[in-house]
């Protein structure tokens, strides 16, 4: 091997580790080192890593489960599992679940829809769909054994963070570039980096059987829902139809692999 060769080498491991570091940074609240940085032209590749964050922020909703579920009963170690979680990623897509709710719901136009969507205040309708799954996500998980629910927490939060970057590599974003903090991550991917985002996404699988097949399809079909809405009411997506597509094929894999479990 040359020695350009080996230098390229760890040259390109350290940016494409930067880089996973970068969409941790991005996506949820935990610090990174100083050397990691912030810049638009490094985020632009970072959405391909998204769902490696869903595996992380999984892991550490796992983990919590599992400790809490040796002391305490009932759901209490889900409900705490999901603080967890949300508390991980500061509510983002739980604020983009609100918002396009909020948006489609109430704005009769598209116009007054994207309006409505950058509005800070919590209306009826994000109201109504952050309770209703944040309920789901709470019942569907108890409902599971604590080792199945450990593995489809994993999976789920993978997968639902491919489903939003095949999203985003399928549609087009129509969001306002001058306010959006999505725009910076929102552009146009290579087949490659979609194939690399999947895999990562569909990794924790493993461990859920055959159940998550289940999962998997229940969870594209949710997909494809809100990319047909999107498009008819938007004419593409924003940064909040992103993070409402997390939260609803996240709740699709849970109560598909549910069903899955109970038609044993």
């Amino acid at each position: 091997m040359s020695t350009e060769a080996q230098t390229a080498r760890p040259s390109r491991l350290i940016a494409e580790l930067r880089m996973l570091l970068m969409a941790v940074q991005y996506f949820t609240r935990v610090p990174m080192p100083a050397w990691v940085g912030h810049s638009a032209e490094h985020l632009s590749g970072t959405a391909r890593y998204f769902p490696a964050v869903g595996v992380l922020i999984g892991a550490v909703g796992a983990l919590v489960l599992w400790l809490t579920s040796l002391v305490l009963p009932g759901p209490l170690p889900v409900i705490i599992s999901t603080a967890f979680t949300v508390l991980m990623t500061g509510a983002f897509h739980e604020d983009g679940l609100a918002d396009t709710f909020d948006g489609l719901g109430g704005g009769a136009t598209r116009e007054r829809a994207l309006e409505i969507m950058k509005d800070s205040r919590l209306g009826t309708f994000g109201t109504a769909a952050l309770v209703l799954v944040l309920l789901i996500k709470i019942a569907a998980l108890s409902a599971l054994p604590v080792t199945i629910a450990i593995a489809v927490l994993i999976a789920g939060h993978a997968f639902s963070r491919a489903c939003a970057v095949t999203l985003l590599f399928a549609s087009n974003y129509v969001g306002n570039p001058d306010q959006s903090r999505a725009k910076v991550v929102a552009q146009p991917m290579s087949h490659g980096e979609l194939l690399f985002a999947i895999v990562i996404g569909a990794a924790p699988m493993y461990w859920c059987g055959l159940h998550a097949l289940a999962g998997v399809v229940c969870s594209l079909i949710v997909l494809y829902v809100l990319a047909r809405w999107f498009m008819q009411r938007l004419g593409g997506f924003t940064g909040d139809t992103l993070g409402a597509t997390q939260q609803l094929t996240e709740i699709a894999f849970y109560l598909a692999v549910l069903a899955s479990w109970n038609s044993i």
